[in-house]
C-alpha cells in the first residue's frame, strides 16, 4: 500500500515507520521536524518526507502533499502535541486542540476533495474521551467524561469521523504506550534504576496500558483488513492500578517500588495536566476481542521485560 503519514516521526512513529516499510509498504511522511534517518528508504523512493505543518492550511495547498494524498491507499494521522508534558496554560490548551483539530480537519477536507480518495483512515484518539473514575469501568460503547480531554477527544473523533463513505475510518483511542524510549515508562525508567521509584499519587488510578509493538501491529492490521471500523480501544486486555504498576516494574528491575511521588509535586510541575498521571480510568476493548486481535503482551509483567531489557 501506498500510505500518507502524520504525527508519525514521534515516540508511536518510531517504531511504526520502520514497521511498516517491513511489510512493503511506501510511505508519505508528513512532519515540522527537518528529516532525518530513513537515508536508504529516502534514496530509492521507498519513502519520502515532506516536512509541513499539516495544522497549516497552506500546506495542504503544497503540490507534493496534493499527490501524496491523491496517490495514497490508506492515511494514518496520530498528530498531535503531548498532552502530558507541560502546564495547560492557556496556549498549551490552544496548542493541544489546534495540532489535532486543524490537522484532522484539514486533512478530512482535503480527502473530500480528492478525485481518489484513500480507502482507510486510520485516526488517533486517547482514552481520555472517557474522563477519570476509580470505579468505573468503560468499554467502546461507554460515553465520554465532562472534562477538558474528554471533550478534546470527542471533537477530534468527530472531525475524523466526517470522511465520505468510501474512506472506511478507524478511531483507535490509544491507553497509555509502553515502551523505554519515551512516554510514561520512558520517564520512570531512570528514577526506578535509581532505586527511587514508587507509585504516582495515592496509587489507586487505573492504568490502561499498551505496549508499543502491539500498538503499531493493531494499526497495521487496521490498514489491511476491511472488518475494522467504527472505534476501538488501543488497550492490552489487563489494566492495573498506579500501585501494581509500580511494584511490577521494580520487579522487572530487581529495585525496590516503595517511595511513592507525592500529587503535589506534579501538580506544581504540570497543573492541570498533572490530571493525566494521577486521574486514570480502567478501560477494555470488547471490539480487539471480537476483532481477533492477538496481543503480543498482553499482560504486564511480560510488557515490562519486553520494555526493560
Amino acid at each position: 500500500m501506498r500510505l500518507l503519514l502524520l504525527g508519525c516521526t514521534g515516540f508511536v512513529g518510531r517504531e511504526l515507520v520502520p514497521l511498516l516499510l517491513a511489510e512493503g509498504h511506501q510511505l508519505s511522511l508528513v512532519s515540522r521536524r527537518l528529516p532525518r534517518g530513513f537515508e536508504a528508504e529516502r534514496a530509492d523512493g521507498r519513502l519520502e518526507w515532506l516536512q509541513l505543518d499539516p495544522a497549516r492550511p497552506q500546506s495542504w495547498q503544497v503540490p507534493e502533499l496534493k499527490e501524496a494524498l491523491d496517490q495514497a491507499d490508506g492515511v494514518v494521522n496520530l498528530a498531535g502535541e503531548p498532552i502530558a508534558e507541560k502546564r495547560w496554560t492557556p496556549p498549551h490548551r490552544q496548542l493541544l486542540e489546534s495540532s489535532r483539530l486543524d490537522t484532522t480537519r484539514l486533512l478530512v477536507e482535503a480527502i473530500k476533495a480528492s478525485s481518489t480518495p484513500p480507502s482507510i483512515l486510520v485516526s488517533a484518539s486517547a482514552i481520555g474521551f472517557y474522563g477519570s473514575s476509580t470505579s468505573a469501568q468503560f468499554q467502546e460503547s461507554s460515553a465520554p467524561g465532562d472534562d477538558f480531554l474528554a471533550s478534546l477527544c470527542a471533537r477530534w473523533e468527530a472531525a475524523a469521523a466526517a470522511v465520505p463513505s468510501s474512506t472506511r475510518q478507524l478511531t483507535v483511542r490509544i491507553g497509555i504506550v509502553l515502551a523505554p524510549d519515551g512516554g510514561a515508562l520512558g520517564k520512570m525508567l531512570p528514577v526506578f534504576r535509581a532505586g527511587f521509584g514508587g507509585p504516582i499519587g495515592d496509587g489507586r488510578q487505573w492504568m490502561s496500558w499498551i505496549h508499543r509493538r502491539d500498538l503499531c501491529a493493531l494499526i497495521l492490521q487496521a490498514l489491511t483488513d476491511g472488518s475494522w471500523s467504527g472505534v476501538v480501544n488501543g488497550v492490552a486486555p489487563q489494566p492495573v492500578t498506579m500501585a501494581a504498576f509500580s511494584k511490577d516494574l521494580g520487579r522487572s528491575l530487581g529495585r525496590p517500588s516503595l517511595l511513592p511521588v507525592p500529587a503535589a509535586v506534579l501538580q506544581v510541575l504540570l497543573g492541570d495536566g498533572a490530571k493525566v498521571v494521577l486521574e486514570g480510568q480502567q478501560v477494555a476493548s470488547e471490539r480487539l476481542q471480537d476483532l481477533g486481535f492477538s496481543f503480543r503482551y498482553p499482560d504486564l509483567p511480560s510488557a515490562l521485560v519486553a520494555a526493560t531489557s
